[in-house]
């Protein structure tokens, strides 16, 4: 069971920055298929197939289709998730990327504390950011932030995505919203 985030100093730093009352939408965007584990020295060199670009390719275009644009696009520093997240740059949905090495390591504490320092555009109301990452991390974030707990009731398919809405003031561990969960198929055509 992970820690009580109600209880921590993030949360506390989350509920003053936060209080700017910009909503937050976030979408959690797993990398591409990949090379198969095991055949690469080091797991994290890992690269996307040419399928997985593909795929990758056709999933950017569709969210572009459905009006989708990201004011900054977080990735892992990972290979494959790294390539996804400049497919999603090259496709036109950010001009933004930052490489975030926890998102290699999944623990979502680094990510709240970031999120606590991070200042939106003050001309904006809302603000959209993309996290690029693995799995379990990403389904277990998407769980911590909808219901407080990890249950293991989502999964998050290669080049799939999740969209959640961050309330706008306080912690948002057990308080967004979950409002997408999408495989691929459903946006390759």
């Amino acid at each position: 069971m992970p820690e009580n985030f109600q209880k921590t100093e993030t949360a506390s730093r989350l509920v003053a920055a936060l209080s700017v009352s910009t909503m937050i939408e976030l979408y959690l965007i797993r990398h591409g298929l990949a090379g198969e584990s095991g055949t690469y020295t080091h797991d994290d060199e890992r690269p996307l197939t040419e399928d997985g670009k593909k795929k990758t390719r056709l999933v950017a275009k569709r969210l572009i289709s459905l009006g989708l644009q990201f004011d900054l696009i977080l990735t892992s520093p990972l290979v494959r998730a790294k390539q996804t997240a400049d497919i999603l740059v090259d496709a036109g949905l950010s001009a933004h990327l930052q490489q975030v090495d926890y998102l290699a390591s999944g623990t979502i504490t680094p990510w709240l504390d970031w999120l606590a320092d991070w200042q939106p555009k003050e001309s904006s109301n809302q603000e959209r950011l993309a996290l690029v990452g693995h799995e379990p991390s990403l389904s277990t974030w998407a769980e911590l932030l909808a219901w407080g707990e990890v249950k293991g009731a989502v999964e998050l398919k290669k080049a799939g995505v999740i969209g959640l809405s961050l309330p706008e003031t306080g912690s948002p561990i057990g308080r967004s919203t979950l409002f997408w969960l999408t495989p691929p198929r459903f946006l390759l055509g």
